[in-house]
C-alpha cells in the first residue's frame, strides 16, 4: 500500500545533538523521516528502501580510533546520501578524501562562499551565513567529487558527486542560523531524491486511524488521560478511530497544576462526551514518593504506579487489553537509543514495569510536538488544549528538587499559578515561548520579611523559547514582568523568600530541572 511513510528518509544518528532536528526539518518538507542507529547494515537499508539517507553530525573525529562508521556498502546502494558535519567528514574519509585537524575550528555563524551551485546548492546566493560546529575539516575531496563552496576555515564546506548521488555539507543546514538551510534540504529531498511531499496532517491522521483499528480490533481500550496536549490529542485520535471502545482514565496524582483536575473532567465529559473515569490517588502517590530524592527514581515510581492504577481501573472493562499513551518521538529519543545516551527516563517510556498487563497504543510515538499540535487542530480540539504549555508526565514531582511532599508541591503549585497569570497578562510576543514555570529548589536561604529574619525556599523561574523541545534558548522576559512575578511570589506564597531566573539554554541543560 502506498502511504506517507513509503517515501521515507533515514537519518543515521552518530550521537549529534541535532539529529532529531534534522528529522524534523525533513518532515517540514512533507517527507517522512526516521532516526536509526549509525551501524544499520546496507542490507537492512535495502529492505526498508528509503528515498534517501542522511548521515548526521556527531561529537567524534573521524580520525580517532573507535570513531563510529557506516557500512561501506551503503555508498553503493544507489540511494541518495547527504552527509552533515561529521557525516560530511565521514563521506570524505570513507571515499578516499582527506580530513585534517585545522589550526582553529569554526563554531557558530560564518560566511559560506559559493564556488559552484550544482544540484545541492541550486538557487543558493553567492554568499550566505551558515552554522558551523567543527574542529576537523575536509581538506581534500575524494575522486569524482566537485566543490560547491567554502568558509574561512573549511576549504571544502559543501561538495557532491551527482553520479553516485552523494552530497555533503560541513555546516548544519538544519539549524535556523543557516539562512539557506531550507533550500539545501529542498534541493536534496525533491530535486535529487525525488521524495514525494505526501507527509501531511491528513495522511498522518488517516494512517493512524487505520493502524489503531488494525491493532485494537473490537477490544476495549483505556486511555491514560492527563489533560495535557499529548494525551488529549492521543485520546481524540483514538476516539476518532474506535469511538465507544475507548474509555479514558484520569488519575489525580496530587501533582497537577492549579485547577487542572477540574478542567480535565469538565472538558472531556461535557465537551467531548468521552467516557471518563476519574480517580483521586494523591495520597497513594505521596506515600510512595516519601523519602525519594533521585529524579530517575521519582520518574520510575510514578510511571509504575500509573500503570498499577490503570490495571485496577481495567477491572471495570472485561475486554480491556490496550492502554493509550501520548508518547512522542522526543520521549523515545531522550529515554535512550543505541547511539543517544539516556538523558532522562520518561514515565511513559523508561518508567514502565516489565510485567505490565496492557499492550500499548501509542499513535503519536513517531511525531514531534509541533506535529502533534497541528494534528490536534485538525481533529477539532479547542485552542486552549492544543496550545497549552507542555507539562511533564510526572507533574510537579519533577519541579520539586529533592523529596516530594504535599507542602512542597503546594508551594510550587502556587508559584506556578502566579507565573502563568503574569505571563498571560504581559504585553510581549509570546509566540516563541515554549514553557514558563516555577521550580522549588531543595535549599534554603536567609532573607528579611517584615523586619524579621526568614529562612525559606527559593523559587527558580524557568522560561524557554523552542519549537520542538530538542533544543531551547532561555527566554529574555521583560524586566518588569520578572519583577512582578518575583514580588507576587514572595508576597503571596508562604515559605518562599527569594526568586531567581534560570538563564541556561538546552543544551547543556534540559528544560526541566529533573
Amino acid at each position: 500500500m502506498h502511504t506517507a511513510r513509503s517515501s521515507k528518509v533515514l537519518v543515521l544518528d552518530f550521537g549529534a545533538q541535532y539529529a532529531q532536528l534534522i528529522a524534523r526539518r525533513i518532515r517540514e518538507h512533507h517527507v517522512f523521516s526516521e532516526i536509526v542507529a549509525h551501524d544499520i547494515t546496507a542490507e537492512r537499508i535495502r529492505e526498508i528502501n528509503p528515498r534517501a539517507i542522511v548521515l548526521s553530525g556527531g561529537p567524534k573525529s573521524v580520525n580517532v580510533e573507535g570513531a563510529p562508521r557506516v557500512d561501506p556498502a551503503i555508498y553503493q546502494l544507489g540511494i541518495p546520501v547527504l552527509g552533515i558535519c561529521y557525516g560530511a567528514q565521514l563521506v570524505a574519509s570513507d571515499l578516499g578524501g582527506e580530513v585534517s585537524r585545522r589550526p582553529s575550528g569554526e563554531y557558530g555563524r560564518v560566511e559560506f562562499t559559493l564556488v559552484e551551485r550544482g544540484d545541492l546548492a541550486a538557487g543558493v546566493p553567492e554568499t550566505s551565513p551558515v552554522w558551523m560546529s567543527h574542529f576537523d575539516a575536509v581538506t581534500r575531496l575524494p575522486e569524482g567529487f566537485r566543490l560547491l563552496g567554502s568558509t574561512p576555515d573549511a576549504p571544502c564546506a559543501a561538495f557532491e558527486d551527482p553520479e553516485r548521488q552523494i552530497y555533503a555539507t560541513q555546516f548544519h543546514p538544519e539549524v535556523e542560523h543557516t539562512e539557506q538551510g531550507w533550500k539545501f534540504f529542498d534541493n536534496f529531498l525533491h530535486r535529487v531524491a525525488k521524495a514525494e511531499p505526501i507527509w501531511t496532517n491528513f495522511s498522518i491522521i488517516e494512517e493512524a486511524i487505520e493502524s489503531i483499528r488494525r491493532q485494537v480490533g473490537d477490544a476495549e481500550v483505556i486511555c491514560a488521560l492527563s489533560g495535557g496536549v499529548d494525551s488529549s490529542v492521543a485520546a481524540a485520535l483514538v476516539h476518532r478511530a474506535i469511538g465507544d471502545q475507548l474509555h479514558c482514565v484520569f488519575v489525580d496524582t496530587g501533582l497537577m497544576r492549579a485547577g487542572e483536575a477540574e478542567t480535565v473532567e469538565t472538558t472531556f465529559t461535557d465537551q467531548f462526551g468521552i467516557d471518563l473515569l476519574s480517580i483521586n490517588a494523591s495520597e497513594r502517590f505521596f506515600s510512595r514518593l516519601a523519602g525519594v530524592t533521585d529524579p530517575e527514581a521519582k520518574r520510575k515510581i510514578i510511571g509504575e504506579h500509573f500503570i498499577r492504577i490503570f490495571e485496577e481501573a481495567a477491572a471495570k472493562y472485561e475486554n480491556a487489553k490496550f492502554l493509550v499513551q501520548g508518547t512522542l518521538y522526543p520521549d523515545v529519543i531522550e529515554s535512550g537509543t543505541k547511539t543517544a545516551a539516556r538523558i532522562k527516563s520518561h514515565h511513559n517510556v523508561g518508567g514502565l514495569p516489565e510485567d505490565m498487563e496492557f499492550e500499548l497504543v501509542e499513535p503519536l510515538r513517531e511525531l514531534f510536538k509541533d506535529e502533534v499540535r497541528a494534528i490536534g487542530e485538525e481533529l477539532g480540539l479547542p485552542e486552549e488544549i492544543v496550545w497549552r504549555q507542555p507539562f511533564p508526565g510526572p507533574g510537579l514531582a519533577v519541579r520539586v528538587v529533592g523529596e516530594v511532599t504535599p507542602d512542597k508541591v503546594e508551594i510550587v503549585r502556587a508559584a506556578d499559578r502566579i507565573v502563568a497569570e503574569e505571563v498571560a497578562k504581559a504585553s510581549f510576543d509570546k509566540r516563541a515561548l515554549w514553557q514558563s514555570f516555577a521550580v522549588l529548589a531543595d535549599i534554603r536561604s536567609v532573607g528579611v520579611m517584615g523586619d524579621e529574619r526568614s529562612y525559606a525556599y527559593p523559587i527558580v523561574l524557568r522560561a524557554v523559547e523552542s519549537s520542538d523541545a530538542m533544543t531551547a534558548d532561555w527566554a529574555k522576559l521583560p524586566y518588569d514582568l520578572l519583577e512582578r512575578i518575583s514580588s507576587r511570589i514572595v508576597a503571596e506564597v508562604a515559605g518562599v523568600n527569594r526568586v531567581v531566573y534560570d538563564i541556561t539554554s538546552k543544551p547543556p541543560a534540559t528544560i526541566e530541572w529533573e
